[in-house]
């Protein structure tokens, strides 16, 4: 059985309630998923899971969060080429620019992004469906 680690940090529950979805999505898979909050997470962990989701809401100027999510992702990054990796967050003025700076800036340091999804505010329908199926394809 696969074991996805979703890793997340949220100011609103926005990106929390996408992290549930996403692993909501690979358990109905069949998969194991953990949901972490940013702060409890490090690269010591990494070998417990075989895929993992990073959610982080697009913060000031189309930016992670830098006091939590940031530091973490940092000390991850240079681990996660060659693994299964998702991303995803909410945002809520711009138009989801963080989301493909974030992404460019996973792929420069040699990591493939399986897939990415974004949601305006609180996850709807449509976002929702996407998450599941974002978790789903870490399985």
């Amino acid at each position: 059985m696969s074991r996805i680690a979703v890793v997340y940090w949220s100011g609103t529950g926005n990106t929390e309630a996408m992290a549930e979805l996403v692993a909501e999505g690979a358990r109905d898979a069949g998969a194991e998923a953990d949901v972490i909050v940013c702060a409890d997470f490090s690269t010591s962990a990494l070998g417990d899971y075989d895929a993992f989701a990073f959610g982080c809401p697009a913060m000031g100027s189309e930016e992670l969060e830098s006091e939590e999510f940031e530091p973490m992702w940092d000390e991850v990054e240079p681990e996660l080429p060659g693994r299964k990796v998702a991303l995803f967050g909410s945002y809520d003025w711009a138009d989801g620019e963080w989301m493909d700076l974030w992404r460019d800036r996973a792929e420069m340091a040699g990591i493939t992004v399986a897939e990415t999804v974004i949601a305006k505010d609180y996850p709807d329908e449509e976002a929702s469906a996407a998450c599941k199926s974002l978790g789903a394809s870490l399985v």
